[in-house]
């Protein structure tokens, strides 16, 4: 698998989703989801695009098995917790409903920081 790729262009596609709340919030004047549009655009876009980008400049981090370990771990967490704040910015569920899952996925992109950290350390150089 070519990590920095897949950050890069599952980076893109959050790029893209957030551009889309961030046109809806300004075209309706409702803002209720700008939580969500903040998450998109930081947790999705801009951390994936950062990690692309130095796994692109260390082909060695990509090489590690950390790389492909963080790439899985972050997809699975920020994509359950950008689901879950949707359902709840939109009223579909309550916050004590996102538990057990939103604790379990914010500690996956926890796991994944932890791992481009560690790979980070050993591979950067």
């Amino acid at each position: 698998m070519d990590i920095p790729r897949g950050f890069m262009v599952i980076g893109s596609l959050y790029l893209l989703l957030g551009i889309g709340f961030g046109i809806y919030m300004g075209a309706s004047g409702d803002h209720t989801l700008a939580p969500l549009h903040a998450h998109i655009n930081l947790l999705g876009f801009v951390l994936m695009t950062v990690f692309g980008l130095v796994y692109r400049q260390y082909p060695a981090m990509a090489a590690s098995g950390l790389a492909t370990a963080h790439f899985w771990v972050h997809q699975l967490g920020a994509l359950v917790l950008m689901v879950l704040l949707f359902l709840l910015m939109t009223g579909r569920i309550t916050e004590a409903a996102m538990t057990p899952a939103a604790p379990v996925a914010e500690l996956l992109v926890l796991l994944g920081v932890v791992a481009f950290a560690a790979n980070a350390l050993r591979n950067a150089r």
